[in-house]
């Protein structure tokens, strides 16, 4: 029973792990831990999806509770659908990028707020792995009732609304759905937007005949990348399954780091509210920290992960935060992450400042490089770091802990973590304007590490 539960939502193989009596037996234990009155629940396109969403919809009206159903969908719907109807939870069924033989269940609390181990998941999974009988509706009385489909032109609603009295710029865009949820919200915007949409494996479908959308992957980047050449596109835009991550790529092609991404939303937002406080991931930290700065906004670093941004957000009233791995939240999105909301705010900063995505990009990675993302598989990730640890202490570098290994010196940095769910140590690098320094330290560090 415990294999499916990870800290922040459930994953698990299909039918060994995730099955029907699984997602019917969550729904009851939700019930008796949480005692919602309403829950609204959507699901993403894989073969599996709907039969689940179909269990936890039975076992809950069962247990007296009602249910708001979204139906095919996105998990940032299910974020909007929680927060604008009051329901007391959110269930997104979705294995996102994860394997075709997987899938699982995103969980949110009343307002769209994180469900931790500690308010839902922990108590949720000892009850469901005791051998307590969970009684249904003859226990509460009435059976709960099933609400008409939420309203989806209300949720494309909020997001025209992103951009709503700027004059758009005209532009040619490459949407790469991966045969996700996206397509759909991109045929509702479209009629909205001026731009023209070239549209790549654009249609929801359970195959995945062209494999697990997951734009992170570099031999899944090849098909947008090539089309913004062909059709010399202003830029592409990708997204996972679920499309709760957006991907973005320049007209030369070329697949843009989510660190810089977030620097450019930033400055955006800032606009809108200037003086606001903006959350980034301590990864890769000097690009965010001086766009956020520079105009007059206040950059505060939180621990990599959607619970802790979604909670940190709240706490600072944060208007945006930003991870390197293509989260971003929104605080007019109910402090949630929004894959639609990303990249809307880049067209509309493209719009504002009239330059084209590229050149910005070659200005914020001339003056703050990085190496993106590396990863190692190790086999002890806290004996690596303390090894790192050791070989830089004496030179007195900053130190910091808010997630994994980080130290800072005068002209670079680099944040070391450990990956919460796989045996493999993330490596990141950043200089001050010194691409032939950011190489020698990559390669310092990979020596380090792997020696």
């Amino acid at each position: 029973m415990s294999a499916p539960f990870k800290a922040y939502d459930i994953r698990g193989q299909i039918p060994s792990e995730v099955n029907v009596p699984f997602a019917y037996r969550f729904a009851q234990a939700l019930k008796e831990v949480l005692s919602p009155a309403a829950v609204v629940i959507g699901h993403d396109m894989r073969i599996d999806s709907p039969a689940l969403a179909g269990a936890l919809t039975q076992g809950l009206l069962d247990m007296g509770v009602d249910v708001l159903p979204v139906g095919q969908c996105g998990t940032e719907e299910v974020y909007f659908h929680t927060a604008r109807s009051q329901a007391d939870a959110g269930l997104m069924v979705t294995a996102s990028h994860n394997p075709p033989d997987y899938n699982g269940i995103k969980m949110v609390l009343k307002g769209a707020a994180a469900a931790t181990p500690d308010n839902a998941f922990n108590p949720i999974e000892q009850l469901m792995r005791s051998s307590r009988k969970l009684t249904s509706v003859a226990s509460y009385g009435a059976r709960g009732e099933l609400h008409p489909v939420c309203d989806r032109n209300a949720y494309v609603e909020r997001l025209l609304e992103e951009v709503a009295g700027l004059d758009l710029k005209p532009m040619k865009i490459v949407t790469h759905a991966g045969n996700g949820c996206a397509g759909p919200i991109i045929d509702r915007l479209e009629k909205h937007l001026p731009f023209t949409f070239i549209k790549v494996d654009h249609e929801p479908d359970a195959r995945l005949p062209n494999g697990v959308p997951n734009p992170l992957l570099p031999e899944k980047r090849e098909k947008a990348s090539r089309a913004v050449v062909e059709h010399g596109a202003d830029l592409a835009i990708a997204w996972d399954g679920d499309f709760d991550r957006c991907f973005l790529y320049d007209h030369k092609g070329r697949f843009v780091e989510g660190y810089y991404l977030v620097g450019m939303i930033a400055r955006r937002m800032l606009e809108k509210a200037p003086g606001s406080t903006i959350l980034y991931d301590p990864r890769l930290t000097w690009n965010t920290i001086d766009v956020v700065e520079s105009a007059g906004g206040i950059a505060k670093p939180c621990r990599t992960g959607h619970a802790f941004f979604k909670k940190m957000m709240r706490d600072e009233n944060a208007i945006y935060g930003g991870e390197m791995s293509a989260h971003h939240y929104f605080r007019d999105f109910a402090y949630c992450d929004s894959g639609m909301l990303a990249w809307l705010n880049v067209v509309a900063e493209l719009t504002v400042i009239d330059e084209p995505l590229a050149d910005v990009l070659e200005e914020r990675i001339a003056k703050f490089p990085c190496s993106g993302e590396i990863n190692f598989t190790v086999a002890d990730a806290i004996a690596v770091q303390e090894k790192v640890a050791a070989h830089y202490e004496r030179a007195d570098p900053q130190l910091e802990t808010i997630d994994g290994l980080g130290m800072v010196f005068d002209d670079w940095r680099f944040n070391l973590r450990a990956s919460n769910t796989e045996p493999l140590l993330r490596l990141n690098v950043e200089t001050r304007g010194d691409r032939k320094l950011l190489e020698e330290k990559v390669q310092e560090l990979r020596g380090l590490i792997e020696g």
